[in-house]
């Protein structure tokens, strides 16, 4: 059976509280793997939760930007208690979001910076959110990132400019592709898939939001990603197996080779 991964997801979330174990058990039937994102100590907990539950699910901790006001002292130390967990495969969600601005901007910069300290410190690879906020992000990962386990952009949707800034930066760099990219007003994100090196490219549902055509507007899930997929491929003159292929074995060596 083919094997696909999921690389951004948020199964903790409340919009599957009604049927998370149906979603789960759809995914172990479709060998579909996935790694679950946190935002806050709440769902970082949670996902740790789900990956020691599943051997198809691994988990990412950490405080979104969106959170970043919430972050303390304590919430670091338990991040780096839960990294530490056999199943933690990396520190995110984590980044700046200066569109809506829930945490003070000076904040989300801080909180930013001292988890991927964190992360290098652990030499794990982070997941990084980045919304009107592109020059500010790729200086602080510039600066900032030391450990050679890299970075994923999550859900990338940069211009091609700064995809060709994170491309000669010697930091590891992965972009994740999500729903938007299926989108019919989407052809600037489709060329830009057209540049990135297909050793650098990962799918990705993000998970209940960004759900791709034909069901924009509806809650997504983790089996979505192969629509994702499927249109990576086409995007890529691949057949649809042999970018489930290629997506997987990325993920696999960029989270999982070295992973506790």
């Amino acid at each position: 059976m083919i094997k696909i991964f999921d690389t951004h997801a948020h199964l903790t979330d409340e919009e599957f509280n009604n049927d998370r174990q149906k979603i789960i058990e759809n995914l172990k039937e479709n060998n579909i793997s996935v790694l679950n994102c946190g935002c806050d100590e709440k769902s970082s907990y949670l996902c740790i939760v789900l990956a020691k539950k599943y051997d198809f699910m691994y988990a990412a901790v950490g405080f979104h930007p969106h959170d970043a006001k919430n972050y303390t002292d304590k919430s670091k130390q338990l991040l780096k208690e839960w990294a530490l967990s056999k199943r933690n495969v990396a520190i995110g969600e984590i980044g700046l979001d200066y569109h809506y601005d829930y945490s003070p901007r000076n904040i989300q910069r801080k909180t930013f910076i001292d988890q991927i300290q964190l992360a290098n410190e652990l030499d794990m690879p982070v997941v990084v959110h980045s919304r009107d906020a592109c020059e500010e992000t790729y200086e602080i990962i510039r600066k900032y990132l030391t450990t050679k386990r890299g970075a994923v952009l999550h859900s990338f949707s940069q211009s091609n400019e700064m995809l060709k800034k994170y491309l000669a930066l010697d930091k590891n760099i992965m972009f994740s592709i999500s729903g938007p990219v299926t989108f019919k007003n989407a052809d600037k994100l489709r060329n830009m898939v057209k540049m990135i090196p297909s050793e650098r490219l990962l799918a990705e549902t993000d998970c209940p939001y960004l759900t791709p055509v034909p069901f924009r507007g509806q809650r997504n899930d983790p089996s979505k990603v192969r629509l994702i997929i499927q249109k990576l491929a086409e995007i890529k003159n691949m057949s649809y197996e042999d970018m489930c292929d290629l997506t997987y074995k990325n993920a696999e060596k960029f989270f999982l080779n070295n992973y506790n």
